[in-house]
């Protein structure tokens, strides 16, 4: 399995603060990594470079090499908007566009000049079918995404971000906001994506990394202490500190 994503001794400050040490990664494609640690330790911020999310951020200064497809996506021939359709984002809260169920899908497609209703039609239903929730809504297109259920409105911004047909899917802690039942429906989902494409999930919840990952890092303090398959890392961390993060001892 060739690398979509790697990343070699990069480093992030916002203003005098350094979040992010040194982080150096491959990710494979077609897999899911999981990215696990206490809060503020900057796994939210190392998944938002990965498609510049932080560049909305003032005063955010990036060292260090950060490659899709071998290319530095820093470099400033890259086109941004390009990049964010490439590489996709699902965010912690479910945040659907107040428009209907049909326009939050094709809102993408049509961005990047997609008019033909015929075709929308199509991207549209096959973008929900992908997220797992068209039998739920192919009979309200037209009524408001906001009247959904959370864990339904997370799978329209999951459809939302496939609409687009990216080859990487960031989501940050995609669950966390959903209920039990909400929460299997996405984790399920997320497996079966992977088929098709690359998936980065930022979690809280070891049970979910251990549930739905191939690969786990371990962040601590803006540095990345752990990385690799995540069965060897949750039964034999090599690193006392992943130990003591995946046995409660702190976290």
């Amino acid at each position: 399995m060739s690398d979509i994503v790697t990343v070699e001794n990069m480093c992030l400050w916002y203003g005098e603060h350094q979040a992010l040490k040194n982080i150096t990664i491959k990710i494979p494609q077609k897999s899911i990594t999981a990215f696990i640690g206490p809060s503020g330790c900057g796994k939210s911020t190392f998944l938002k470079s990965l498609n510049r999310m932080n560049d909305l951020i003032q005063g955010v200064k990036i060292t260090g090499d950060v490659k899709y497809n071998g290319k530095n996506i820093y470099d400033p021939s890259v086109d941004v908007n390009e990049l964010r359709r490439e590489i996709g984002m699902v965010f912690q809260k479910p945040n659907p566009f107040p428009m209907s169920i049909y326009d939050n899908i094709a809102y993408g497609p049509r961005t990047h000049g997609i008019r033909n209703k015929a075709k929308l039609d199509e991207i549209v239903e096959q973008s929900l079918k992908d997220a797992a929730i068209w039998e739920e809504v192919k009979d309200r297109l037209k009524k408001n995404a906001l009247g959904l259920s959370g864990g339904q409105q997370q799978r329209i911004c999951i459809a939302r971000a496939l609409a687009v047909k990216p080859k990487v899917l960031l989501m940050d802690e995609p669950t966390s906001a959903l209920d039990p039942i909400s929460t299997s429906k996405i984790e399920e989902l997320t497996v079966k994506l992977k088929e098709e494409y690359t998936i980065i999930i930022v979690t809280h919840n070891m049970q979910q990394a251990v549930r739905i990952s191939d690969q786990t890092a371990f962040f601590l303090l803006g540095e990345l202490v752990e990385y690799g398959n995540t069965e060897t890392l949750f039964s034999t961390p090599k690193d006392q500190r992943t130990e003591d993060y995946i046995t409660g001892r702190f976290g």
